[in-house]
């Protein structure tokens, strides 16, 4: 098997994502430590994703210490990871940077714009301004050492790179159909119902697709490197 994924909950799982590993052949299996405390290790696996979900990297729970030692063997051993916004918050804490409540809770469609670093950043290096998904109300500071790629107006870390792993708070991966499901839902950060405006699912749809596949193709050329 090529990459291990731990996933945090159903609704929250590869979604566009999935077709960047299809299209390089690349094999995945998920696990959902949260509901099955099982022994993994990063050994057998070319690489790691680590996906969203309404808990807490700061939660006492043994599954999310159980990730976090998942994610500093995949940093010893150089084994690509990609941290989507609590995978990302995860990946800041393995990398020694607390994670905290963020000023104001980020749901829904706005900007994120690329620092100067990210101009030659394997993954994000054509991003300048887009608008895509967010869906959190915690962040992060910046580890020691990692490089820093991106920002909102709401939220200062949205995306950081360390050696070869990548933390990206806002979600590329979603679908229209993962977007109506999430926001049918109670989540962690709040009710989508209290939102100031309503959220449609569809909106960027073809412009979301074609950043999600230049960005996931990109990742996984990264994988089959290693």
């Amino acid at each position: 098997m090529d990459l291990l994924v731990c996933r945090h909950v159903a609704r929250e799982h590869l979604g566009l994502l999935s077709s960047s590993l299809e299209r390089f052949q690349l094999k995945f299996q998920y696990v959902d430590l949260h509901e099955n405390q099982v022994q993994v290790s990063m050994d057998p696996y070319r690489g790691l994703i680590v996906l969203g979900g309404p808990q807490s990297a700061n939660d006492p729970l043994a599954f999310v210490n159980q990730e976090i030692q998942l994610i500093e063997q995949a940093l010893r051993k150089d084994k690509p990871i990609l941290g989507i916004c609590l995978g990302s918050q995860l990946l800041a804490k393995a990398l020694g940077a607390p994670v905290y409540a963020n000023a104001q809770r980020e749901i829904g469609w706005f900007p994120v714009t690329a620092t100067q670093a990210a101009a030659d950043d394997a993954l994000l290096g054509d991003l300048r301004h887009e608008i895509v998904f967010h869906w959190h109300q915690e962040t992060f500071d910046l580890p020691a050492g990692a490089a820093w790629l991106a920002y909102s107006e709401a939220c200062r870390h949205q995306a950081f790179r360390y050696n070869r792993a990548w933390g990206l708070q806002f979600h590329l991966e979603v679908t229209p159909e993962m977007i109506t499901t999430w926001c049918a839902e109670d989540e962690a950060c709040g009710d989508a119902s209290e939102l100031d405006r309503p959220i449609d699912p569809k909106h960027r749809e073809t412009e979301m697709r074609a950043l999600a596949e230049r960005v996931f193709d990109r990742w996984a050329k990264q994988v089959l490197l290693s």
